[in-house]
């Protein structure tokens, strides 16, 4: 199935040259006087390399089939990720490289989309956001009480980022599994 390039964005899995590539990073671009362009940033699923393209607006591209299942992440055991079909209860191992950052987003017993192409499993899609359990912060001290001042956390899945001062242990905080920081206190 073709698909226009203006429907790139980052997580599209897309046939080029007869090869899987991953959307990294997309830029529409608009000229001055000419068309638009579109400049996309991906990496080669089967190679790791990483390529970037440049297309005009109106050019198509070709979508690879992907087949995406909800799996629950079981343990780590040797940088090898084990999950569960949700459906037929078969267990699968993926890679440290394959999984990207997830890591740091996943606890035992979460359900996470696992995508694979031709039977082959090719990487992990997370929610943009998941609440996490702050494991440990500083504390806050009386008078810190101005909004934009920052504090380093570590959350349960060992990640560590930063808070603002009103964040304590104990409190879930929500983080953008893009960027990996801080939105909101989980309600």
């Amino acid at each position: 199935m073709s698909i226009p390039v203006t429907e790139l964005r980052p997580g599209v899995t897309v046939e080029l040259d007869k090869q899987v590539f991953t959307v990294i990073e997309y830029n529409h671009i608009k000229m001055g006087r000419g068309g638009a362009i579109v400049r996309a940033k991906m990496k080669n699923i089967d190679t790791g390399n990483t390529i970037e393209r440049t297309f005009k607006s109106n050019d198509k591209i070709d979508r690879a089939h992907v087949e995406r299942k909800q799996m629950q992440y079981l343990y780590c055991q040797d940088d090898q990720y084990h999950f569960m079909d949700q459906d037929t209860f078969e267990q699968v191992a993926i890679s440290k490289e394959l999984m990207g950052d997830a890591y740091n987003y996943i606890r035992e017993q979460d359900v996470i989309q696992v995508t694979s192409h031709n039977d082959r499993i090719i990487g992990v899609e997370l929610e943009t956001s998941v609440p996490l359990k702050v494991a440990e912060t500083g504390s806050a001290f009386k008078g810190n009480s101005v909004s934009n001042v920052m504090k380093p956390a570590t959350l349960e899945t060992g990640l560590v980022i930063q808070v603002p001062m009103f964040i304590n242990t104990g409190d879930k905080v929500v983080v953008d599994t893009r960027t990996g920081e801080y939105i909101e206190r989980a309600k």
